[in-house]
């Protein structure tokens, strides 16, 4: 072969050689996939815990009762106490019923308060057992005289009940007002309770130290009440009580003018001891003439 063959033989090897190179498939990179980042899941949270609104507090809470004492014009009453209940000072809607309390022979206006009246009705009124009321205990500055001479009964019924009424929250009416004493207070209880009883629903006389000339009176008294007008009535003395046998007789005679009433002897004398022991029954049962239907019993 000759030069120029060999030269036209080695251009057609290159030709050849390009063709294939052509038509083989191009080596391309497969390309690395992107990764799409996922979008985080949201936890799912509990219910947020609210707190428990807090109760509006009680402006009255803690605050008990108290007691005041009032000067009083009037030599045969010079003053007198009372005891106005939880609240009487911020519940100025209301008005009250009123309890009348009268203190023994030789004593003072503060004989209730020495026997826990006040701490005991507070008590009871703060645990719902008996409804709210006011107490007035007046003072008998001459509690040693004889009655027949002494003007403190018709101060009580004529100037300090009409004051009570106009000076405080009271509900001005009988079936709203009660009338109780021990010893001589017991006595004033029964002349008045029984005389003016337009002014009273419920009468208590505790070991009363019933009047001399009264005790022939009381049998007229009760029978010139109209039977719907009648008090409700309360009467307990000690078994050894010197007055034990006046006041039973007092029992027998509202018995057979068929008139209900509370009789109670119990255990004890006619002393401060036996009194304080039976605060709590007293208070109840006024509580309950104010707030609850009584039931009464003949003896």
């Amino acid at each position: 072969m000759d030069k120029r063959q060999a030269l036209i033989f080695s251009f057609g090897i290159l030709a050849i050689l390009s063709w294939i190179s052509a038509c083989a498939p191009l080596n391309t990179p497969t390309p690395i996939p992107t990764q799409i980042p996922t979008k985080p899941s949201t936890p799912t949270l509990p219910p947020p815990v609210l707190p428990e609104p807090s109760p509006t507090p009680d402006p009255c809470l803690g605050t008990r009762g108290q007691v005041e004492k009032i000067a009083f014009d009037s030599p045969a009453l010079p003053h007198f106490y009372i005891y106005l209940p939880e609240c009487y000072q911020l519940n100025t809607e209301t008005d009250y019923p009123v309890l009348y309390l009268l203190h023994g022979q030789g004593y003072e206006a503060d004989q209730w308060l020495r026997l826990g009246m006040a701490e005991r009705a507070a008590a009871l009124m703060t645990a719902e057992e008996i409804s709210p009321f006011l107490i007035v205990m007046p003072y008998d500055k001459a509690s040693w005289r004889s009655v027949e001479v002494d003007d403190f009964g018709e101060v009580f019924v004529n100037k300090l009940i009409p004051y009570i009424d106009k000076h405080y929250r009271t509900v001005p009416d009988r079936e709203h007002r009660a009338l109780g004493g021990l010893s001589r207070g017991g006595g004033w209880t029964l002349r008045y309770g029984l005389t003016r009883w337009g002014l009273f629903g419920a009468l208590g006389a505790h070991s009363p130290a019933i009047f001399y000339r009264d005790y022939k009176k009381i049998d007229d008294w009760v029978t010139e009440i109209p039977i719907d007008a009648l008090p409700e009535i309360y009467i307990d003395i000690g078994d050894q009580d010197g007055e034990v046998g006046d006041a039973y007789n007092v029992s027998n005679i509202l018995t057979d003018e068929g008139i209900a009433h509370k009789w109670h002897l119990f255990t004890g004398s006619h002393d401060e001891s036996y009194w304080q022991a039976h605060i709590d029954d007293y208070l109840n049962w006024y509580g309950c003439f104010f707030g609850c239907s009584l039931e009464t019993e003949s003896p």
